[in-house]
């Protein structure tokens, strides 16, 4: 009995089309100078706390809380003095 050959012949390569060539960049536009206004805190609120007199325990109290309740009297401290521009 004759084995026949497994091998089958490769397909003709096809040439490669011709690579183009790569337009020229532009330079970019020199940037402009932006006027030096002092920008708005992030999220629209400004507090200030410049010239208060109160303690950290006057606002938070003596005995240690959560961050979350920190927020949350920070907030309640700065609505009743009226420190926020909203």
């Amino acid at each position: 009995m004759a084995v026949k050959s497994s091998k089958k012949k490769a397909a003709p390569k096809k040439k490669a089309a011709p690579k183009k060539k790569a337009a020229p960049k532009k330079k970019a536009a020199p940037k402009k100078k932006t006027s030096t206004k002092k920008k708005s805190a992030f999220g629209g609120y400004a507090i200030s706390f410049a010239g208060r007199k109160e303690t950290v325990e006057q606002v938070f109290g003596s005995k240690p809380i959560a961050p979350s309740e920190m927020t949350k009297k920070i907030w309640a401290f700065v609505k009743s003095k009226k420190l926020s521009n909203r």
